[in-house]
Protein backbone atom coordinates (compact mmCIF):
# COMPACT_ATOMS: atom_id res chain seq x y z
CA UNK A 1 0.00 0.00 0.00
CA UNK A 2 1.71 3.09 -1.07
CA UNK A 3 1.91 6.11 1.71
CA UNK A 4 1.72 9.82 1.07
CA UNK A 5 4.77 11.36 2.59
CA UNK A 6 3.31 14.85 2.18
CA UNK A 7 1.52 16.21 5.20
CA UNK A 8 -2.28 16.90 4.90
CA UNK A 9 -3.50 20.01 3.93
CA UNK A 10 -6.40 19.56 7.08
CA UNK A 11 -3.70 19.23 9.14
CA UNK A 12 -1.32 22.63 8.35
CA UNK A 13 -4.70 24.49 8.47
CA UNK A 14 -5.76 22.94 11.98
CA UNK A 15 -2.25 23.98 12.97
CA UNK A 16 -2.73 27.40 11.49
CA UNK A 17 -6.11 27.64 13.91
CA UNK A 18 -4.68 26.80 16.84
CA UNK A 19 -1.64 29.48 16.73
CA UNK A 20 -4.41 32.20 15.62
CA UNK A 21 -7.10 31.53 18.30
CA UNK A 22 -8.41 35.27 17.60
CA UNK A 23 -9.55 33.87 14.01
CA UNK A 24 -12.66 33.02 16.57
CA UNK A 25 -14.72 36.07 17.75
CA UNK A 26 -14.04 37.01 21.32
CA UNK A 27 -11.15 35.34 21.62
CA UNK A 28 -7.59 37.21 22.02
CA UNK A 29 -3.94 35.90 22.64
CA UNK A 30 -3.53 33.72 25.96
CA UNK A 31 -4.57 35.57 29.08
CA UNK A 32 -0.69 34.77 30.57
CA UNK A 33 1.04 36.64 27.78
CA UNK A 34 -1.49 39.63 27.81
CA UNK A 35 -1.39 40.24 31.24
CA UNK A 36 2.40 40.25 31.45
CA UNK A 37 4.05 44.33 31.66
CA UNK A 38 5.06 45.45 28.51
CA UNK A 39 8.66 46.36 27.56
CA UNK A 40 9.76 49.46 27.56
CA UNK A 41 10.25 48.91 24.04
CA UNK A 42 7.23 47.77 23.30
CA UNK A 43 5.46 51.39 22.23
CA UNK A 44 8.42 52.17 19.50
CA UNK A 45 8.26 48.70 18.61
CA UNK A 46 4.32 48.75 17.87
CA UNK A 47 4.64 52.11 16.23
CA UNK A 48 7.07 51.00 13.85
CA UNK A 49 5.47 48.02 12.99
CA UNK A 50 1.90 49.25 12.03
CA UNK A 51 3.05 52.27 10.32
CA UNK A 52 1.60 51.54 7.17
CA UNK A 53 3.10 54.49 5.44
CA UNK A 54 5.97 52.89 4.62
CA UNK A 55 6.17 50.19 2.54
CA UNK A 56 8.86 47.65 4.55
CA UNK A 57 8.67 44.58 6.38
CA UNK A 58 9.58 45.26 10.50
CA UNK A 59 12.79 43.12 11.81
CA UNK A 60 12.44 41.93 15.50
CA UNK A 61 15.50 40.82 16.18
CA UNK A 62 17.45 39.79 19.59
CA UNK A 63 18.97 37.34 21.50
CA UNK A 64 17.09 33.90 23.13
CA UNK A 65 14.34 34.58 25.62
CA UNK A 66 14.34 38.28 25.81
CA UNK A 67 10.24 38.21 24.85
CA UNK A 68 10.29 38.86 21.42
CA UNK A 69 7.47 35.80 20.69
CA UNK A 70 5.47 37.65 23.56
CA UNK A 71 5.69 41.45 22.76
CA UNK A 72 5.13 39.61 18.66
CA UNK A 73 1.43 38.16 20.72
CA UNK A 74 1.18 41.81 22.60
CA UNK A 75 1.09 43.41 19.55
CA UNK A 76 -1.67 41.11 18.05
CA UNK A 77 -3.37 41.61 21.31
CA UNK A 78 -3.17 45.58 20.75
CA UNK A 79 -4.32 45.69 17.12
CA UNK A 80 -7.38 43.63 18.36
CA UNK A 81 -7.93 45.91 21.01
CA UNK A 82 -8.14 48.99 18.29
CA UNK A 83 -10.73 47.40 16.54
CA UNK A 84 -8.45 45.05 12.96
CA UNK A 85 -9.97 41.74 12.68
CA UNK A 86 -8.95 38.32 13.94
CA UNK A 87 -9.30 37.11 10.65
CA UNK A 88 -7.09 40.01 9.08
CA UNK A 89 -3.97 38.94 11.31
CA UNK A 90 -1.94 35.92 11.02
CA UNK A 91 0.57 34.41 13.58
CA UNK A 92 3.42 32.22 11.98
CA UNK A 93 5.97 30.24 13.94
CA UNK A 94 8.00 29.33 11.59
CA UNK A 95 10.15 26.30 13.39
CA UNK A 96 6.86 24.38 13.97
CA UNK A 97 7.75 20.94 11.81
CA UNK A 98 4.41 21.24 10.26
CA UNK A 99 5.47 24.05 7.69
CA UNK A 100 9.07 22.47 6.98
CA UNK A 101 9.02 22.38 3.17
CA UNK A 102 6.57 24.87 2.43
CA UNK A 103 6.44 28.69 1.17
CA UNK A 104 6.51 31.66 2.94
CA UNK A 105 3.92 32.69 0.01
CA UNK A 106 2.66 29.40 0.11
CA UNK A 107 1.47 29.87 3.66
CA UNK A 108 0.32 33.59 2.73
CA UNK A 109 -2.39 32.37 0.53
CA UNK A 110 -3.57 29.33 2.32
CA UNK A 111 -4.81 32.31 5.22
CA UNK A 112 -6.26 34.01 2.69
CA UNK A 113 -8.18 31.64 1.17
CA UNK A 114 -9.23 30.00 4.22
CA UNK A 115 -10.89 33.52 5.09
CA UNK A 116 -11.57 34.83 1.68
CA UNK A 117 -9.37 37.65 1.63
CA UNK A 118 -9.29 39.61 -1.85
CA UNK A 119 -5.58 41.10 -3.53
CA UNK A 120 -5.84 44.29 -2.21
CA UNK A 121 -7.19 43.55 1.53
CA UNK A 122 -5.08 45.42 4.25
CA UNK A 123 -3.54 42.01 6.47
CA UNK A 124 -1.16 41.47 8.96
CA UNK A 125 1.16 38.71 8.70
CA UNK A 126 3.69 37.85 11.08
CA UNK A 127 6.69 35.48 10.91
CA UNK A 128 8.01 34.02 14.62
CA UNK A 129 11.38 32.36 14.42
CA UNK A 130 12.31 33.31 10.47
CA UNK A 131 15.59 32.30 10.80
CA UNK A 132 14.46 28.68 10.42
CA UNK A 133 13.56 29.66 6.71
CA UNK A 134 16.20 29.05 4.09
CA UNK A 135 17.06 32.39 2.37
CA UNK A 136 14.61 33.99 4.43
CA UNK A 137 15.30 37.43 3.39
CA UNK A 138 14.88 37.57 -0.61
CA UNK A 139 11.27 35.59 0.08
CA UNK A 140 10.55 38.40 2.30
CA UNK A 141 11.68 41.28 0.31
CA UNK A 142 9.31 39.62 -2.60
CA UNK A 143 6.34 39.02 -0.36
CA UNK A 144 6.76 43.01 0.58
CA UNK A 145 7.21 44.17 -3.28
CA UNK A 146 3.99 41.45 -4.25
CA UNK A 147 1.50 42.60 -1.51
CA UNK A 148 1.82 45.85 -0.69
CA UNK A 149 -1.62 46.08 1.40
CA UNK A 150 -0.08 43.42 4.02
CA UNK A 151 1.91 44.63 7.01
CA UNK A 152 4.96 41.83 7.42
CA UNK A 153 6.59 41.77 10.79
CA UNK A 154 8.97 38.63 11.45
CA UNK A 155 11.46 38.12 14.54
CA UNK A 156 14.87 36.02 14.48
CA UNK A 157 17.04 35.10 17.26
CA UNK A 158 20.59 34.88 15.76
CA UNK A 159 20.65 38.98 15.91
CA UNK A 160 23.86 40.57 14.34
CA UNK A 161 23.59 36.89 11.63
CA UNK A 162 19.71 38.48 10.75
CA UNK A 163 20.75 41.95 10.47
CA UNK A 164 23.75 41.33 8.35
CA UNK A 165 21.11 39.27 5.86
CA UNK A 166 18.80 41.85 6.13
CA UNK A 167 20.62 44.57 5.46
CA UNK A 168 21.90 42.47 2.20
CA UNK A 169 19.00 41.30 0.48
CA UNK A 170 16.24 43.68 1.60
CA UNK A 171 17.88 47.18 1.21
CA UNK A 172 14.83 49.04 0.82
CA UNK A 173 12.55 46.67 2.31
CA UNK A 174 13.58 46.04 5.82
CA UNK A 175 13.16 47.61 8.98
CA UNK A 176 15.55 46.26 11.89
CA UNK A 177 14.32 47.09 15.21
CA UNK A 178 16.74 45.70 17.91
CA UNK A 179 15.19 43.83 21.30
CA UNK A 180 17.75 43.47 23.73
CA UNK A 181 17.84 41.56 27.41
CA UNK A 182 15.36 43.27 30.26
CA UNK A 183 16.88 46.29 32.22
CA UNK A 184 17.25 46.34 35.92
CA UNK A 185 14.41 49.49 35.81
CA UNK A 186 12.55 47.27 33.91
CA UNK A 187 12.83 43.95 35.95
CA UNK A 188 11.80 46.60 38.80
CA UNK A 189 8.71 47.35 37.13
CA UNK A 190 8.04 43.81 36.28
CA UNK A 191 8.37 42.32 40.13
CA UNK A 192 6.28 45.87 41.44
CA UNK A 193 8.95 46.80 43.42
CA UNK A 194 10.13 49.91 42.09
CA UNK A 195 7.88 52.76 43.67
CA UNK A 196 8.33 50.78 47.03
CA UNK A 197 12.29 51.15 46.80
CA UNK A 198 13.41 54.35 44.34
CA UNK A 199 12.04 57.89 44.31
CA UNK A 200 13.09 60.16 42.07
CA UNK A 201 14.96 63.73 43.92
CA UNK A 202 14.21 66.28 41.37
CA UNK A 203 17.38 67.13 40.31
CA UNK A 204 18.99 65.97 37.10
CA UNK A 205 22.42 65.42 35.64
CA UNK A 206 24.04 63.84 32.62
CA UNK A 207 22.34 60.50 32.82
CA UNK A 208 18.86 61.99 33.42
CA UNK A 209 16.94 62.39 36.40
CA UNK A 210 18.49 61.82 39.95
CA UNK A 211 17.02 59.04 41.90
CA UNK A 212 17.44 58.06 45.70
CA UNK A 213 17.15 54.71 47.26
CA UNK A 214 14.41 54.30 50.48
CA UNK A 215 16.92 51.01 51.44
CA UNK A 216 19.94 49.70 49.68
CA UNK A 217 19.94 46.30 51.08
CA UNK A 218 16.60 46.02 49.56
CA UNK A 219 17.85 47.03 46.66
CA UNK A 220 20.70 44.92 46.57
CA UNK A 221 19.00 41.72 46.76
CA UNK A 222 16.71 42.73 44.35
CA UNK A 223 19.86 43.42 41.93
CA UNK A 224 21.28 39.95 42.90
CA UNK A 225 17.77 38.45 41.82
CA UNK A 226 18.57 40.43 38.41
CA UNK A 227 21.99 39.37 37.82
CA UNK A 228 21.19 35.99 38.50
CA UNK A 229 17.71 35.87 36.33
CA UNK A 230 16.04 39.21 35.76
CA UNK A 231 17.48 39.80 31.56
CA UNK A 232 14.93 37.15 31.01
CA UNK A 233 11.53 37.86 31.55
CA UNK A 234 10.39 34.62 31.29
CA UNK A 235 12.40 33.85 34.43
CA UNK A 236 11.08 36.84 36.09
CA UNK A 237 7.32 36.26 35.97
CA UNK A 238 7.86 32.45 36.23
CA UNK A 239 8.66 30.95 39.70
CA UNK A 240 9.56 28.03 38.55
CA UNK A 241 12.56 29.23 35.96
CA UNK A 242 12.87 31.94 38.93
CA UNK A 243 14.02 28.86 41.06
CA UNK A 244 16.28 27.09 38.57
CA UNK A 245 17.51 29.58 35.49
CA UNK A 246 20.19 26.91 34.89
CA UNK A 247 17.59 24.07 34.29
CA UNK A 248 14.83 25.87 32.33
CA UNK A 249 17.08 28.51 30.38
CA UNK A 250 20.73 26.66 29.79
CA UNK A 251 19.00 24.84 26.76
CA UNK A 252 17.37 27.87 24.86
CA UNK A 253 20.08 30.24 25.36
CA UNK A 254 22.89 28.39 24.93
CA UNK A 255 22.61 24.77 23.84
CA UNK A 256 20.28 25.92 20.74
CA UNK A 257 22.49 28.87 19.80
CA UNK A 258 25.80 27.55 19.72
CA UNK A 259 24.98 24.16 18.30
CA UNK A 260 22.24 25.05 16.21
CA UNK A 261 22.09 28.70 14.94
CA UNK A 262 25.83 28.97 14.57
CA UNK A 263 26.95 26.12 12.97
CA UNK A 264 23.89 26.40 10.63
CA UNK A 265 24.15 29.98 9.65
CA UNK A 266 28.07 29.98 9.50
CA UNK A 267 29.21 26.21 9.15
CA UNK A 268 30.78 25.44 11.87
CA UNK A 269 31.70 21.84 12.30
CA UNK A 270 33.31 21.76 16.06
CA UNK A 271 30.61 22.62 18.24
CA UNK A 272 32.07 21.09 21.23
CA UNK A 273 35.29 23.42 21.26
CA UNK A 274 33.00 26.49 20.25
CA UNK A 275 30.79 25.73 23.30
CA UNK A 276 34.04 24.76 25.63
CA UNK A 277 35.15 28.24 24.76
CA UNK A 278 31.96 30.45 25.21
CA UNK A 279 31.88 28.48 28.94
CA UNK A 280 35.71 30.21 29.64
CA UNK A 281 34.61 33.69 28.50
CA UNK A 282 31.33 33.16 30.20
CA UNK A 283 32.52 31.76 33.86
CA UNK A 284 34.73 34.99 33.49
CA UNK A 285 32.99 37.74 32.31
CA UNK A 286 34.38 41.05 32.78
CA UNK A 287 38.37 39.91 32.33
CA UNK A 288 40.98 40.67 30.39
CA UNK A 289 42.07 38.46 27.52
CA UNK A 290 44.42 37.97 24.45
CA UNK A 291 44.37 35.58 22.08
CA UNK A 292 47.86 34.21 22.82
CA UNK A 293 47.17 33.38 25.96
CA UNK A 294 43.28 31.74 25.47
CA UNK A 295 45.24 29.74 22.21
CA UNK A 296 47.23 28.29 24.83
CA UNK A 297 45.03 27.62 27.23
CA UNK A 298 42.06 26.56 25.10
CA UNK A 299 45.04 24.49 22.43
CA UNK A 300 42.54 25.78 19.98
CA UNK A 301 44.78 28.35 17.35
CA UNK A 302 44.50 31.96 16.87
CA UNK A 303 42.40 32.43 13.70
CA UNK A 304 39.49 29.85 14.94
CA UNK A 305 39.53 31.69 18.03
CA UNK A 306 38.81 34.99 16.86
CA UNK A 307 36.50 33.37 14.17
CA UNK A 308 34.87 32.08 17.58
CA UNK A 309 34.29 35.34 19.26
CA UNK A 310 33.08 36.89 16.25
CA UNK A 311 30.64 34.34 16.22
CA UNK A 312 29.76 34.37 19.22
CA UNK A 313 29.24 38.29 18.88
CA UNK A 314 26.95 38.02 16.34
CA UNK A 315 24.95 35.62 18.40
CA UNK A 316 24.47 38.26 21.04
CA UNK A 317 26.18 36.28 23.39
CA UNK A 318 29.26 37.95 24.45
CA UNK A 319 30.78 41.65 23.26
CA UNK A 320 34.30 42.55 23.27
CA UNK A 321 35.57 46.17 25.04
CA UNK A 322 38.31 47.40 23.38
CA UNK A 323 41.43 49.21 25.18
CA UNK A 324 42.52 52.28 25.27
CA UNK A 325 45.44 53.93 27.03
CA UNK A 326 46.10 56.69 29.42
CA UNK A 327 46.06 58.91 26.50
CA UNK A 328 42.42 57.74 25.36
CA UNK A 329 43.99 56.17 22.13
CA UNK A 330 43.06 52.53 20.62
CA UNK A 331 46.47 50.79 20.09
CA UNK A 332 46.91 50.04 16.86
CA UNK A 333 48.27 46.25 17.53
CA UNK A 334 46.07 45.79 20.52
CA UNK A 335 46.32 42.23 21.85
CA UNK A 336 44.09 42.19 24.67
CA UNK A 337 40.54 43.33 25.10
CA UNK A 338 37.91 42.63 27.36
CA UNK A 339 34.97 40.17 26.99
CA UNK A 340 31.42 41.10 28.59
CA UNK A 341 28.30 38.73 28.49
CA UNK A 342 25.22 40.55 26.66
CA UNK A 343 23.01 39.89 29.39
CA UNK A 344 24.51 38.88 33.05
CA UNK A 345 22.05 36.60 34.01
CA UNK A 346 23.72 34.12 31.47
CA UNK A 347 26.51 33.51 33.71
CA UNK A 348 23.99 32.26 36.68
CA UNK A 349 21.92 30.20 33.97
CA UNK A 350 25.20 28.02 33.21
CA UNK A 351 27.31 28.05 36.54
CA UNK A 352 24.76 28.30 38.93
CA UNK A 353 22.85 31.13 41.16
CA UNK A 354 25.56 34.04 42.71
CA UNK A 355 25.18 35.00 46.46
CA UNK A 356 25.65 38.61 47.36
CA UNK A 357 29.01 38.03 49.23
CA UNK A 358 30.19 35.49 46.07
CA UNK A 359 33.91 36.58 44.50
CA UNK A 360 32.52 36.81 41.18
CA UNK A 361 29.60 39.35 41.95
CA UNK A 362 32.49 42.07 41.05
CA UNK A 363 32.99 41.22 37.70
CA UNK A 364 29.43 40.13 37.40
CA UNK A 365 28.07 43.68 38.40
CA UNK A 366 30.32 45.34 36.07
CA UNK A 367 28.77 43.08 33.13
CA UNK A 368 25.56 44.63 34.21
CA UNK A 369 26.81 48.50 34.35
CA UNK A 370 28.26 47.79 30.84
CA UNK A 371 25.04 45.85 29.56
CA UNK A 372 22.77 48.81 30.67
CA UNK A 373 24.96 51.53 29.05
CA UNK A 374 23.86 49.11 25.66
CA UNK A 375 20.52 50.51 26.24
CA UNK A 376 21.49 53.80 26.16
CA UNK A 377 24.23 53.81 23.33
CA UNK A 378 24.02 50.69 21.40
CA UNK A 379 26.38 48.74 19.97
CA UNK A 380 28.67 51.86 17.94
CA UNK A 381 31.90 50.56 19.50
CA UNK A 382 32.11 53.71 22.06
CA UNK A 383 32.63 51.95 24.97
CA UNK A 384 36.17 51.05 26.06
CA UNK A 385 38.35 50.68 28.87
CA UNK A 386 41.70 51.87 29.58
CA UNK A 387 44.94 50.56 30.63
CA UNK A 388 47.96 51.58 30.90
CA UNK A 389 51.52 51.67 32.82
CA UNK A 390 52.39 54.39 35.12
CA UNK A 391 56.07 53.47 36.42
CA UNK A 392 55.51 50.36 38.12
CA UNK A 393 52.07 50.47 38.38
CA UNK A 394 49.05 49.30 36.55
CA UNK A 395 46.48 51.95 36.11
CA UNK A 396 43.05 51.02 34.91
CA UNK A 397 39.76 52.63 34.16
CA UNK A 398 36.78 49.62 33.55
CA UNK A 399 34.34 51.78 31.29
CA UNK A 400 35.08 54.57 29.37
CA UNK A 401 32.50 56.46 26.54
CA UNK A 402 34.33 57.98 23.88
CA UNK A 403 33.73 60.39 21.80
CA UNK A 404 34.14 58.60 18.38
CA UNK A 405 34.39 62.27 16.08
CA UNK A 406 37.11 63.74 18.33
CA UNK A 407 38.77 60.44 20.31
CA UNK A 408 38.55 61.75 23.30
CA UNK A 409 36.76 60.37 26.69
CA UNK A 410 33.69 61.61 27.62
CA UNK A 411 32.88 60.35 30.97
CA UNK A 412 34.57 57.22 32.98
CA UNK A 413 32.78 54.66 35.05
CA UNK A 414 34.45 52.44 37.76
CA UNK A 415 32.75 49.78 38.84
CA UNK A 416 33.22 48.11 42.88
CA UNK A 417 30.90 45.85 44.86
CA UNK A 418 32.11 46.98 47.80
CA UNK A 419 32.56 50.26 50.03
CA UNK A 420 36.19 50.29 50.42
CA UNK A 421 37.13 53.56 48.08
CA UNK A 422 35.36 56.18 50.61
CA UNK A 423 37.98 54.82 53.23
CA UNK A 424 40.83 54.22 50.25
CA UNK A 425 40.80 56.52 47.67
CA UNK A 426 43.80 55.22 46.07
CA UNK A 427 42.08 52.12 44.99
CA UNK A 428 40.68 55.08 42.08
CA UNK A 429 44.12 56.14 40.93
CA UNK A 430 43.35 55.13 37.21
CA UNK A 431 39.80 57.18 37.03
CA UNK A 432 41.08 59.82 38.75
CA UNK A 433 44.41 60.53 36.65
CA UNK A 434 42.36 59.72 33.70
CA UNK A 435 39.96 62.69 34.85
CA UNK A 436 42.21 64.98 36.17
CA UNK A 437 43.99 64.83 32.28
CA UNK A 438 40.62 65.34 30.55
CA UNK A 439 37.78 67.57 31.13
CA UNK A 440 35.21 65.23 30.52
CA UNK A 441 31.66 66.44 29.65
CA UNK A 442 30.21 64.16 32.48
CA UNK A 443 30.39 63.25 35.79
CA UNK A 444 33.49 60.72 36.62
CA UNK A 445 31.19 58.10 38.48
CA UNK A 446 33.18 54.97 41.12
CA UNK A 447 29.94 52.37 41.85
CA UNK A 448 30.24 51.34 45.48
CA UNK A 449 27.73 48.18 47.10
CA UNK A 450 25.73 50.97 49.69
CA UNK A 451 27.71 54.20 49.93
CA UNK A 452 27.32 57.18 48.06
CA UNK A 453 29.61 60.08 48.16
CA UNK A 454 32.15 62.04 46.46
CA UNK A 455 35.86 61.27 46.44
CA UNK A 456 38.65 63.55 45.28
CA UNK A 457 41.58 62.11 43.78
CA UNK A 458 44.58 63.69 41.82
CA UNK A 459 42.25 66.80 41.69
CA UNK A 460 39.10 65.29 40.22
CA UNK A 461 35.93 64.45 42.00
CA UNK A 462 34.66 61.00 41.79
CA UNK A 463 31.17 60.77 42.50
CA UNK A 464 30.09 57.39 44.49
CA UNK A 465 26.62 55.84 43.77
CA UNK A 466 25.76 52.35 44.50
CA UNK A 467 26.15 49.75 41.73
CA UNK A 468 22.20 48.79 41.71
CA UNK A 469 20.75 52.45 42.06
CA UNK A 470 23.54 53.27 38.77
CA UNK A 471 22.15 50.59 37.01
CA UNK A 472 18.30 51.81 37.52
CA UNK A 473 19.18 55.68 36.95
CA UNK A 474 20.90 54.54 33.59
CA UNK A 475 17.95 52.61 31.94
CA UNK A 476 14.47 54.21 34.25
CA UNK A 477 14.57 57.11 31.16
CA UNK A 478 14.18 54.07 28.59
CA UNK A 479 11.15 52.41 30.62
CA UNK A 480 9.61 56.01 30.60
Amino acid sequence: MKTSLEIPMQEVRRRLSMDNPWWQAGRGVEVEERTWPHRSYFRPFFELAQDRTVKRATVLIGPRRVGKTVMLHQFVQKLLDEGIRGIDILFLSLDTPLYSGRSLESLLRLFMETHGHRENTPLWVIFDEIQYFKDWSIHLKSLVDSYPTIRFIASGSAAAALKMKSMESGAGRFTDFFLPPLTFAEFLEFTGKDAALIRPTGADNEIGPEYRCSDIDALNREFVDYVNFGGFPEAVMNPSIRANPSRFLRQDIVDKVLLKDLPSLYGISDTQALNRFFNVLAYNTGDEFNLEALSQHSDINKQKLADYIEYLEAAYLIRRLHRVDENAQRLKRARSFKIHLTNPSMRAALFGILSESDGAMGNVAETAVWSQWLHRQGLDGSLCYARWKEGRKDREVDLVEMDLAHQKPMTAVEVKWSDRILEHPEELAGIGELASKYTLGRRVIATTKTATGIVEFAGAHIFCIPTALFCYSMTKEVVE
